[in-house]
Formats: structure tokens, sequence, C-alpha cells
């Protein structure tokens, strides 16, 4: 059985495609198959042949559209799939002892969610629509019975688990080792990075996640990063007009985000 591990990432849905790099996919509720989805080289069918995608693609549902404010599952919910995201921003979150929220993730198309139920078989986080969104459910038991008979398929699982591993520390090492200034710069820099990553501008967003959201996530009260975008934006760093951002100087934001180049 596939071992596999929390995922910890994500941003949000782009407002300007400069380069597109892949076909986009339609956000509607038609029937979109692995081997069409624009989406498909950051999911599971990324080096699969097309008999293995065919495989895979008769397991999976397409589900109707989730609500902003709809959750994809809750802590304690056993865990039956594993859930691709077509399109949209899902947040990930789980409640303390002291009954706060504590927001763990945001993913959006191409992210799996649901890897941090698999060790106990529940669900230890909750998963909610930051926005409407699509996804694909895909069965978790039919999906490693499948894994096991086809090794592009596990080998992909495993890429998909290490990137996330990789997110987690990367999301330690953000939290303990930087500043306000550079968790916020590194949060968007992260942003822009993964923008880039599906054929949308780097330079150019609008963020789906509230600035309450952004300060759970990162440590942070709402005035520190309403302080911080402020500041950016007098630095000639950023643009910011209420939930839209532009990268004025993706070089100073690299710097301040502890990266040695940018991706602009």
């Amino acid at each position: 059985m596939l071992k596999l591990t929390k995922i910890n990432y994500g941003l949000s849905k782009p407002m300007i495609p400069e380069k597109r790099i892949i076909r986009r996919i339609q956000s509607g509720g038609c029937a979109i198959h692995c081997q069409d989805c624009s989406i498909s080289q950051l999911c599971i069918p990324f080096t699969l042949n097309e008999h293995e995608l065919d495989q895979l693609d008769n397991i999976i549902e397409r589900k109707k559209p989730i609500q902003k404010g709809q959750t994809l599952f809750k802590a304690g919910d056993e865990l039956k799939s594993l859930y691709a995201i077509r399109s949209g921003t899902i947040k990930s979150y789980t409640i303390t002892e002291q009954g706060d929220e504590q927001i763990t993730g945001f993913h959006l198309a191409g992210d799996l969610v649901g890897f941090d139920a698999i060790g106990a078989g529940h669900h230890p986080s909750f998963a909610q629509a930051l926005e409407t969104s699509m996804v694909c459910e895909i069965p978790f038991e039919t999906l490693d019975d499948l894994s096991g008979k086809m090794p592009n398929l596990r080998q992909q699982m495993m890429r998909l688990m290490s990137g996330e591993i990789k997110g987690d520390q990367d999301m330690i090492l953000l939290l303990s080792k930087k500043n306000a200034e550079e968790r916020l710069a590194a949060f968007i820099y992260n942003l822009s990075r993964r923008f880039a990553q599906r054929g949308f501008s780097p330079r150019e967003f609008r963020l789906t996640m509230t600035r309450g959201d952004i300060g759970n996530y990162l440590g942070l009260t709402v005035e520190t990063i309403s302080r911080l975008l402020g500041r950016f934006q007098k630095s000639g760093m950023l643009a910011v007009k209420g939930k839209y951002i532009t990268i004025e100087n993706n070089d100073e934001l690299a710097v301040l985000a502890g990266q040695s180049k940018s991706v602009a």
C-alpha cells in the first residue's frame, strides 16, 4: 500500500494569463478525460502511457462544482478518495485544542488533496473551497491496487509525495528562520512560481485567500500582512489593489524571499 504524506502548499487563481504553455481546461461540469486535461502534467497522469491513462481514467469520478465554503472532507472522516483539483482553490486546516482554525495549506489546480489521511485511514484536517472549484475524485483503494500493477503510476505517486514533503520542509524553514517581511515575500514568490508552472502570468494575479488566511498560514496578524503589503508597494516592489497583486520588481522580491534568482 502506498504510504503518502500530507500535502501542504498552495496558492490562488491567477488574474491574467500571460503565456499559455498548456491548453486550459474549462471550469464547467463537462466530463474531461485525463488525456485532454490541461493540468495532467502537474497531476497523476504525468508519465503514463495511453493504455495506463485509460485505466486511470476509468476509476476517476468528475464531481460537480464545489461551491465557495463547501468542504471536500472534514477532520475525522474516513479516507475514501484523493481529490485532484482541476480548477479553483482549496484550503486545508485543522482545529486546535483551543478551538482555533490553523491553516496548513492552500491547494490549486494540479494538486492532490487528502494525502495526510493515508497513514491513519482518516482525515486529520478539513478541506474547504475558497472559490468555486472543480475536482476529480479518485477512490484510494482502487488507485492503490492500480498502482501495484503500473510502475509508472506508482513512481508518479512517489514523485508527488516527495514534492509535498519538500513543501512541508520549506514551510518549517519559512516559519522558523524568516522574519515577517521574509515570510510574506516568500509566500508571494511561491505563488508566482506556481502560476508560472501553470502557464499563467507570474507577475499579475488575484489572491483568493483573505489577508486573514494568509496571516494565519504564516503565523502573522492581519494588521501585519496589511502593513507589509503597504510597505512593499511603497518600495516599488509590488502594486496592490484589493486582492490583485502585480510584482513590479521580481529580483527584489526574490532576494527578500531568500531566492538566488527570479522566475519572471
